[in-house]
């Protein structure tokens, strides 16, 4: 079903995830892409990626159904407020390890979780090499890698074949997510793990 879409990324939701992986880089990080499907009827479909919901950096809670139940029932009853018809869309991790580039088996299952509610659903997975590069300013290339379910129910990397199925919306983005380190903006992400740990962030 995700082959049949593209994925179009905001500079907020890329800024957010690739923060909050450079928040904690010693550690698995993970959280929500809140979207919606904005052009259903082409082809392909479009999936408006909008913002990113941190979730994680402790590895451990990640695997826990009822607390995953719990942070996209908050997420989904805070976005259904907004009325502006957002969505849980899919799931972004980052492997603690620089030289770790596979998506693990815990992302896959989230990512199954999110796919009963959103078939179009994708998992985007932070390349630390390349967000690295981009730090410094010597990349624009995106720092996240597409996966996306095949009809084998396998979460497979979208492959780019000149057609990418995914997008950055602002071209500029890494120019701005090197000026947001450079000005320490990481400091400023709080995730679910530091909302459990202290209810007033």
């Amino acid at each position: 079903m995700g082959a049949e879409c593209r994925y179009e990324v905001v500079q907020a939701a890329y800024v957010k995830l690739a923060l909050h992986a450079l928040k904690h880089p010693s550690a698995a990080v993970n959280g929500l892409l809140v979207g919606r499907l904005v052009e259903p009827s082409s082809t392909p479909a479009v999936v408006a990626v909008v913002d990113a919901v941190p979730l994680s950096h402790h590895p451990h809670h990640l695997p826990l159904l009822p607390t995953l139940e719990l942070a996209l029932t908050l997420v989904e009853d805070h976005f259904a407020t907004q009325g502006d018809g957002l969505a849980v869309v899919g799931y972004y991790h980052a492997n603690p390890r620089r030289d770790k580039a596979d998506l693990p088996p815990v992302a896959k299952r989230v990512g199954d979780h999110i796919f009963r509610y959103f078939p179009r659903s994708a998992v985007l997975l932070v390349d630390n090499k390349k967000l690295e590069e981009a730090v410094k300013g010597k990349s624009r290339e995106p720092v996240i890698q597409l996966y996306t379910r095949d009809s084998s129910k396998s979460w497979r990397e979208a492959v780019s074949d000149g057609s990418s199925q995914l997008a950055l919306k602002e071209p500029s983005t890494n120019v701005v997510l090197a000026d947001h380190v450079t000005t320490k903006k990481w400091e400023k992400i709080v995730d679910f793990d530091d909302h459990l740990d202290d209810i007033s962030k």
